[in-house]
């Protein structure tokens, strides 16, 4: 013991005290060391413990929540909130969908129900009822047994789970690699999640050619080009609907057309699917991309929230649906899936997943929230609409603005550029992203026309505080 302290202490000192110098200055006796409290002792480890963290880097603050610190602090009355992406009712506040407060008081007044583990894969009710909602209640794969579901912590948990397996099991040509649209979730390419969760398992991200700024649209041709021209067996994720950032989906026609090419290429799909009847309204509408491939025999993965469908952001509750060849494949797979799952979380929380397994088990309750999505949906539908109007029929601002309505779900890439988008922040109030990016659940009746005005003057160049 003695002569671990003395290789220690000589490290950290760069001194070269004696033995019995050391002896001297650690109190070491027959009994051991001396108390704690020694002042050469605590000397000591303080400079080490000091010493430990001071090369780790400062991150830098997600720009996501570094604007909704901002956004609060601004005392302007007119203010206006674009950046976060969940949904605002017409008064800027958050809406709890009236099914979730049903299945809220069925759950606090069941005497049956206890707060034990879920199983490692999570709640099966939920699990099962979560991968027909997405794949289809008469999905092949569903009714040969092929598909392996597991809760996760929301889409995040399922696109982590997802990467974390590939990065284990996935048969690479090449280097480990996944191909991301460019832009993707998030805001900010070095914060962005799909970035930072596949760097953080030892897959590294390819971005391929996907939104136009020219058109504000997509940009086809790359997306086709990149498919084809990626090695054979390569990983592209794909967002199953309401693309985020841009609010840009392929046509029914250009989503066979990128199926075709990834049949050829013998591609991997890594569907993230965060919108699910928010993008349009319709349930079924919005997952048509993900069982059309299924149906194609593609292989692939899903990644299930519903942060955004159900207004439960802070509840967690996700899932992961991989589809397998045959049932034999899917049961490895899923015993695979387990070992990661308890050696992250031990098991996925219960409250949420049974407010969500209440709501797609029970008729009554599925009807009711698919109006909910629907008056969620219509909303914003709404709100692009009365943007476009302003700026192309009171306002008259320059440019082509089709964009507007022509982009889905809760997101729109306006095309405007970052100083632009700097200059509504700073002289107008007005709170998005640096790359254009606005959330259309932040707009409502009472802001709206202020925004476009504002939105008016940063094009003209005559935007002012």
């Amino acid at each position: 013991m003695a002569d671990r302290i003395k290789q220690l202490v000589s490290h950290l000192t760069g001194t070269g005290m004696s033995a019995g110098v050391y002896t001297k200055s650690f109190g070491i006796m027959r009994g051991g060391l001396l108390p704690r409290g020694d002042p050469f002792i605590c000397s000591v480890a303080h400079r080490a413990f000091v010493e430990l963290w001071q090369d780790v880097p400062l991150a830098p603050p997600d720009s996501i929540f570094q604007l909704t610190a901002a956004y609060k602090a601004d005392t302007f009355k007119d203010k206006v909130n674009l950046g976060v992406g969940a949904y605002r009712d017409n008064d800027n506040k958050p809406w709890v969908l009236p099914v979730v407060k049903k299945a809220t008081s069925i759950l606090l007044n069941d005497e049956a129900l206890d707060h034990e583990y879920l199983p490692i894969t999570g709640l099966a009710e939920f699990t099962n009822a979560a991968a027909k909602l997405i794949l289809g209640s008469h999905s092949p794969a569903i009714k040969e047994g092929r598909t392996v579901s597991v809760q996760t912590i929301s889409g995040t948990g399922a696109n982590h789970l997802g990467a974390l397996f590939l990065s284990k099991f996935y048969k690479w040509n090449g280097p480990a690699r996944i191909y991301l649209s460019n832009p993707t979730w998030d805001a900010e390419r070095w914060l962005a999640n799909h970035h930072a969760i596949f760097r953080n398992v030892g897959i590294e991200p390819v971005e391929y050619a996907y939104y136009d700024p020219k058109t504000i649209g997509l940009d086809f041709d790359g997306f086709i080009d990149a498919l084809k021209t990626a090695p054979e067996r390569s990983v592209f994720l794909l967002h199953a609907c309401a693309h985020n950032p841009t609010g840009v989906d392929p046509t029914t026609e250009q989503w066979k057309a990128i199926a075709e090419v990834i049949a050829a290429k013998k591609h991997y799909t890594f569907f993230d699917c965060a919108y699910q009847g928010f993008a349009s309204g319709d349930l079924d509408k919005d997952a048509w991309a993900v069982r059309y491939f299924v149906e194609l025999g593609l292989p692939l993965l899903v990644c299930q929230s519903f942060a955004k469908n159900a207004g439960l952001y802070g509840e967690r509750v996700g899932a992961l649906h991989l589809v397998s060849p045959n049932t034999e494949t899917a049961n490895r797979v899923k015993s695979q899936l387990s070992v990661l799952q308890r050696s992250e979380i031990s098991n996925p929380p219960s409250h949420g997943a049974r407010l969500v397994s209440l709501i797609l088990n029970d008729a009554r309750l599925f009807e009711e929230w698919k109006r909910d999505i629907e008056t969620m949906a219509g909303r914003i539908i709404e709100m692009r609409r009365e943007l476009h109007r302003l700026l192309t029929e009171k306002l008259h601002t320059p440019g082509n603005w089709d964009h507007i309505v022509n982009q889905i779900g809760m997101f729109s890439f306006t095309g405007i550029n970052p100083a632009q988008s700097k200059a509504l922040v700073e002289k107008g109030h007005i709170y998005l992203t640096g790359n254009g990016r606005i959330s259309m659940a932040g707009l409502n009746t009472h802001n709206i026309e202020y925004f476009g005005s504002q939105l008016d003057a940063v094009v003209r160049g005559t935007v002012s505080s």
